[in-house]
């Protein structure tokens, strides 16, 4: 199939997680013999930290403004198969126009920010989507399931709402050698954000400072200047993905929190959260509803609901335990969340529709 896509971003990844999301569900489809084409907008926090400025998988094409592409973007979709948009499209309304006035064979949204959306359109804004374009999509694919999908075609019409949560890629995240650079106790990897703060300093500052001894790192850009770290914190502003496996293969725990909006709506893994397993990490997370679904508490995960839990475990657990935990979330990602079995989940989603056309 030829498949046509509109995101954030696929060739940087600094301080958003849609680039490791669609190079991983864009390297599977290519590997299965689809031809990718992604349309990305130029923005400057981007063009100045592009870690693949030229996807081997896909064709990447980089545009100023949307005038100056809307002829291509026309041309690339008259013979699409599928045409997907996905959220925080920065012209995102205006592809979302173009996709439903198109004659692609099967025409999707993928909300990789599901909770998020769903609260805007609640509210009235339509950033990226507007609440009737919603209906238009033979399906909409989300990174939240559970109860919201229903929410989506009940209140929203959408066609079909199905899950296509994020997946890790199996020869990029995989068990590996230590680095002695990114060797803790206990690792935090995420970008800043206001209403996960309050948790990164229950789960990871707190236990920080009852650790002195202990080493604890976080690597994350747009933390704000004025936040005090305990001393025995190491901070990485940027991590680029080619060394996220050696940092959560060096990581005896490493820590995973939500933001608000997903825990609310629960059904909500984030693509570090599988990452991590697919490098055998063992993972301490917060609570949200759902996460049995994916991970087995207490066998495949640990459960935090406060800062004693976090030291509890960074204190008590054997090496024995730790490793048993890591390589029993690495058996349950790699049956079940790869990025081969999304493409397979993807396929089987558009498949019809485009058939049928």
């Amino acid at each position: 199939m030829k498949i046509v896509i509109f995101g954030l971003s696929i060739t940087s990844s600094w301080g958003n997680g849609h680039a490791t999301t669609y190079r991983s569900l864009a390297r599977a489809l290519r590997a299965r013999g689809h031809k990718i084409l992604f349309f990305e907008k130029d923005q400057e926090w981007y063009a100045s930290n592009r870690d693949m400025p030229e996807p081997p998988f896909c064709d990447a094409r980089i545009y100023g403004n949307w005038s100056d592409i809307e002829p291509v973007v026309r041309r690339e979709l008259r013979d699409a198969d599928v045409a997907m948009v996905g959220s925080y499209c920065p012209d995102g309304l205006l592809a979302i126009n173009e996709v439903l006035n198109s004659r692609a064979g099967a025409k999707a949204f993928y909300d990789i920010d599901t909770p998020i959306t769903m609260a805007k359109l609640h509210s009235g804004d339509d950033e990226y989507i507007k609440p009737e374009q919603v209906r238009g999509f033979d399906v909409y694919f989300s990174f939240t399931g559970g109860p919201l999908l229903r929410q989506l075609e009940s209140e929203y019409g959408a066609q079909t709402a199905v899950p296509l949560y994020c997946s890790f890629d199996p020869d990029k995240y995989r068990l590996c050698e230590s680095q002695s650079r990114f060797v803790c106790d206990l690792s935090y990897m995420g970008t800043y954000a206001e209403d996960r703060q309050p948790k990164l300093e229950e789960l990871f500052c707190i236990p920080a400072r009852s650790l002195p001894e202990r080493k604890f790192l976080l690597a994350g850009p747009q933390y704000p200047e004025g936040l005090f770290w305990p001393r025995n914190v190491e901070r990485i502003v940027h991590l680029e993905p080619r060394f996220h496996p050696a940092f959560f293969c060096s990581s005896r725990l490493t820590l995973n929190l939500t933001r608000r909006e997903m825990v609310q709506a629960g059904y909500s893994p984030s693509v570090r959260l599988f990452e991590a397993a697919g490098c055998g990490a063992t993972i301490v997370s917060d609570r949200w509803k759902g996460i049995e679904t994916f991970f087995a508490p207490g066998e495949e995960i640990l459960i935090a609901n406060s800062s004693s839990d976090v030291i509890g475990y960074v204190s008590n657990l054997s090496e024995e335990e730790v490793r048993r935990i890591g390589r029993n979330a690495h058996e349950r990602v790699v049956a079940e969340h790869s990025s081969t079995r999304r493409a397979l989940q993807f396929e089987e989603a558009v498949n019809c529709r485009v058939a049928s056309n």
